[in-house]
């Protein structure tokens, strides 16, 4: 009998165990603490978006991210790596320069990331708002984004602590592995409503058989999408700030047809 509770206890612990794991690595559960995957109803109301770039800032690609958000008077989120921001904290003034929003990624964007215990994960958090900060003319993140969306059951207390919510996304292309930008189009755009969160990455994007950056193939013919949806692609600051200091930002079409 006590041998029989005891394979009852193991395995109660294993497939606790089991559960936890699956669900730091579902990037859009809401189960193990509070999680961003879609903008709230005002948001939706106004007929918003949200373009999300993770991994950057880098000096190729980021500035033709921006020039191409330029072009189609859109705002977008970065969720930038700390030691990347540190290398380039002039990519990140000019991101905070243009209007949009500058978020924390973690500072090392480790793949173990969500193993990590509570102390090693506040540091690393910690040690991006700083860099971050430090780059962005004083102004601090209000959101992070857990490299590969993979969450500790730690993280939620932590983020709660450093005043920052976590985001994840509606729909992603994953452009980090995929080369054919109709493919990456396809997956961002079928379905696309008010109120989703979009990812795509200004750094490890892919390239195409063209030897062209996937990413800055896909972008234009989405915001072009985005005008013909009428759907206005904002900064995550400007959807939780006081709507009376942001301007809304708008998508417009350029001489250019994109939609082809």
């Amino acid at each position: 009998m006590p041998g029989t509770v005891l394979s009852y206890i193991f395995a109660g612990i294993i497939f606790s165990q089991i559960i936890v794991t699956l669900l730091v690595l579902c990037p859009r559960c809401t189960l193990i603490s509070p999680n961003m995957v879609r903008l709230p109803p005002a948001a939706i109301a106004r007929r918003e978006i949200a373009l999300t770039f993770d991994d950057g800032p880098h000096e190729e690609v980021t500035p033709q991210i921006l020039d191409h958000l330029d072009l189609y008077n859109a705002k977008a989120t970065f969720f930038c790596i700390g030691e990347k921001v540190a290398a380039h904290p002039e990519l990140v003034a000019e991101i905070v320069r243009r209007g949009h929003s500058v978020e924390n990624h973690s500072y090392h964007h480790r793949t173990l990331f969500a193993f990590n215990g509570p102390k090693r994960l506040k540091r690393d958090i910690m040690n991006a708002q700083k860099a971050i900060q430090d780059a962005a003319f004083g102004v601090a993140p209000r959101f992070f984004r857990a490299p590969f969306g993979f969450r500790s059951p730690f993280l939620g207390a932590i983020l709660r602590k450093l005043a920052l919510q976590h985001v994840a996304w509606t729909r992603r292309g994953y452009d980090t592995t995929c080369g054919n930008p109709d493919t990456v189009l396809n997956r961002l755009s079928r379905n696309l409503a008010a109120g989703d969160i979009l990812l795509l990455h200004d750094s490890n994007t892919r390239r195409t058989v063209t030897g062209h950056l996937l990413v800055l193939e896909v972008l234009p013919r989405l915001l072009a999408l985005c005008e013909h949806k009428q759907l206005h692609s904002v900064s995550l600051s400007m959807i939780f700030h006081d709507r009376s200091t942001a301007t809304t930002s708008t998508v417009y079409r350029p001489k250019e047809d994109t939609l082809s």
